[in-house]
């Protein structure tokens, strides 16, 4: 088959300021869909909204926090949004289709696998798939957060050419051009610094999860899958087609050039570190410039209460992270090897800290 893009959309672009969903915006949205599949461009949909669909239906004016409630209103808010989605598709002919996903069909091989080939399958079948993350059982432990982080990797999954990033703003300004009148539209990004960082800002809105911030992190995670990516606003006309062919819209990021593995890309940026491992200059240099594990002799400290398997950040001397990776030994038992030889290790110890594919040296 040919080449697919991610289109993500954020409640903030499809909900009114009550917190119901907004017809014409959804029909919009349709309409966009419908022109790029006409114009030769195959879709997969990232859309949220569960919660903003199902708070009306309960009679809820604000959006509750605690998570036991918010899952309950995705159950009712998902199939509403689906089938509203689904009757405004079927007017331009296109037949929708849910695909419900987890960190664990990321973190998982086998389930990675058949989640590509679902999605695959569905393309083969001229189905527009509309993927979100599975809230009504996902817990703070293992959720993705934000859908721009669910899209990220999804467009690294289906190995798109383009991940789209549609919100309620142009793309990513100079500062908040909500508050500074001399904000200016940032066009191309080529790497993302922090000053780019800085100006993405925090949260954004209260119907939605995400902000700038999080699309920033999409983006980040796209650019490292050799995705470009293009954060732009919901409203602005035929977005959809002028982004997926490479016309001028809201901010581009470009792609890097190598491309992670799907297990690397999940340790990278998917996977919340538990812990920090400060190594010396000479382990510094044998991860970064020679490929190699991290041995229990070039560790120096070790902060934090993980277990074995879980992510730890990498830092220098300076105390900057430059790497991230899953440790093989628990913090309390790294701790009480640090500095030693692999001669010197307890029988039975791993010779790896982190095991050279289990690290990602970060820019």
């Amino acid at each position: 088959m040919g080449s697919v893009s991610v289109v993500k959309v954020g409640t903030s672009s499809i909900a009114k300021a009550s917190g119901k969903l907004d017809d014409d915006a959804l029909a919009k949205l349709a309409d966009d869909l419908g022109a790029a599949r006409e114009a030769g461009h195959d879709v997969v949909l990232v859309m949220s909204g569960a919660i903003a669909a199902g708070m009306p239906a309960l009679g809820l004016v604000r959006r509750p926090t605690d998570m036991g409630t918010l899952q309950a209103i995705a159950a009712v808010g998902q199939p509403l949004l689906l089938e509203r989605m689904n009757a405004l598709l079927g007017v331009r002919g296109i037949v929708a289709g849910q695909v419900l996903l987890t960190p664990y069909d990321f973190a998982h091989r086998s389930q990675y696998l058949h989640a590509r080939a679902t999605l695959q399958r569905l393309r083969e079948l001229g189905v527009l798939a509309i993927v979100n993350e599975n809230d009504t059982v996902a817990d703070d432990e293992i959720r993705f957060g934000d859908n721009d982080r669910l899209a990220a990797l999804v467009a690294h999954l289906v190995y798109a050419d383009t991940l789209l990033l549609l919100t309620d703003t142009g793309g990513l300004f100079t500062a908040d051009p909500r508050y500074d009148a001399d904000a200016s539209l940032i066009e191309e990004i080529v790497e993302v610094d922090e000053a780019i960082e800085k100006a993405a800002g925090g949260a954004g809105t209260e119907r939605g999860s995400g902000g700038m911030a999080s699309k920033l992190a999409a983006a980040k995670i796209a650019a490292w899958s050799g995705v470009r990516a293009v954060i732009a606003s919901a409203s602005v006309p035929n977005v959809i087609l002028d982004a997926l062919s490479g016309r001028a819209v809201g901010t581009s990021f470009a792609p890097r050039s190598t491309r992670l593995s799907s297990r690397k890309l999940w340790i990278a940026f998917a996977q919340g570190s538990q812990g920090r491992v400060t190594v010396d200059a000479g382990a510094r240099r044998a991860l970064v410039e020679g490929g190699k594990s991290l041995l229990a002799a070039g560790v120096r400290a070790v902060d934090g209460g993980f277990d074995v398997d879980s992510a730890v950040e990498i830092v220098g001397d300076d105390g900057g992270v430059f790497a991230k990776g899953l440790s093989r030994y628990g913090a309390s038992q790294l701790r009480s090897v640090a500095g030693k030889r692999t001669a010197e290790l307890p029988a039975g110890s791993p010779h790896e800290v982190v095991h050279r594919d289990d690290l990602v040296v970060l820019p």
